[in-house]
């Protein structure tokens, strides 16, 4: 019996989408990051790792805070939402919350730090937003050792920089208001005014804007600055060149958080991600050397030795140095400390 034309090429089709990889099948998880050292660690050791085992293909899009939010609240309001999976400090779990789809932490728990899972977000990753200075321009006791020190420029002269990304509103703000010499205890509810009138003493010295991780490395290297406010993941690796060093006294801890945005493309495959990056500490540790940040599994932490651990701000002698902000007061006043921000940094 002959087989006509139409059944070969339906039976061609039929075998190639038997043949087509497991990532066809299953599709794929939207990831928004940063760029960078961030994007490029996450993908060696997770994305990948991912993709393999479950057959998921990782779309990662590396994007700045910024950026990431305002398409995020546009998707929800048009139906459109263009990510399964948002990095979210921790004022944009409760701001953003009504965006933000329930985590199942039950199923996360078991491999993730304690405490680490919360109604709508995940921790990634934990640092602090430290200050950091030029080996060479403040060498031995002269170095700075605060930040009251970064205003002083008489004492500590040279370029400033400082970050125009991420938080910044609230982060810049709260320090300023340490180096006025407010207790830490005492810091939230900001005052918004009198941390201005102390930012205007400096900004005649900034000489940089920082928007990346990568940036601040380029800054710092290039000698365009002497002193700059820094992700700790960038401190400690030019704390290691010899070149430069850094403190956490007064560090503001700044924590990564993944989110899942309702209404995803995929969402399903985002909180099979979470359940999945919580796991496998042997891909943690080296993923954490690399970002110089803690990381979300409960066992890796006791796999990294001492030396490097104290880089790490979960280290007891760096964590009862961090600055821990009021999330819920940020959050309710987030609108205001930005139009505030944007203000200033522009005229």
């Amino acid at each position: 019996m002959g087989i006509s034309r139409r059944a070969l090429l339906a039976g061609a089709v039929a075998l190639s989408a038997l043949a087509a990889p497991a990532a066809a099948q299953k599709g794929e998880v939207v990831i928004a990051t940063t760029g960078g050292l961030m994007e490029k660690s996450l993908q060696e050791h997770f994305y990948k790792r991912f993709e393999a085992e479950t057959g998921i293909r990782v779309r990662s899009v590396p994007i700045e805070l910024p950026d990431q939010w305002a398409r995020a609240v546009a998707g929800a309001r048009s139906g459109n939402v263009p990510f399964d999976i948002v990095t979210a400090t921790p004022p944009d779990l409760v701001q953003r919350k009504d965006i933000l789809a329930t985590l199942d932490c039950t199923k996360i728990e078991a491999n993730a730090l304690p405490n680490s899972c919360f109604p709508n977000g995940l921790m990634r990753t934990a640092g602090g937003m430290t200050l950091v200075w030029s080996s060479k321009a403040f060498p031995g006791d002269k170095a700075p050792k605060s930040w009251a020190d970064f205003f002083d420029v008489r004492n500590f002269p040279g370029p400033r920089a400082l970050p125009d990304t991420g938080d910044r509103e609230w982060w810049v703000p709260t320090m300023a208001l340490i180096a006025d010499g407010v207790p830490v205890d005492k810091l939230f509810p900001l005052d918004v005014d009198r941390a201005y009138r102390k930012l205007d003493t400096i900004k005649p010295h900034v000489a940089a804007w920082w928007k990346s991780g990568d940036n601040i490395m380029q800054i710092m290297r290039g000698g365009d600055a002497v002193m700059t406010m820094a992700y700790s993941s960038r401190s400690v690796p030019l704390a290691k060149s010899g070149e430069f060093d850094f403190t956490w006294n007064g560090a503001i801890r700044d924590v990564g958080n993944w989110a899942v945005l309702k209404n995803g493309p995929n969402t399903q495959n985002a909180m099979a991600f979470l359940e999945f990056f919580v796991k496998g500490a042997a891909e943690h540790v080296p993923f954490s050397a690399k970002v110089s940040f803690d990381s979300n599994n409960r066992e890796a932490a006791g796999m990294i030795p001492e030396a490097e651990r104290k880089f790490r701000p979960s280290w007891p002698e760096n964590w009862s140095k961090l600055v821990i902000a009021d999330y819920e007061w940020i959050a309710a006043n987030r609108d205001r400390l930005r139009e505030r921000w944007t203000t200033w940094v522009t005229k």
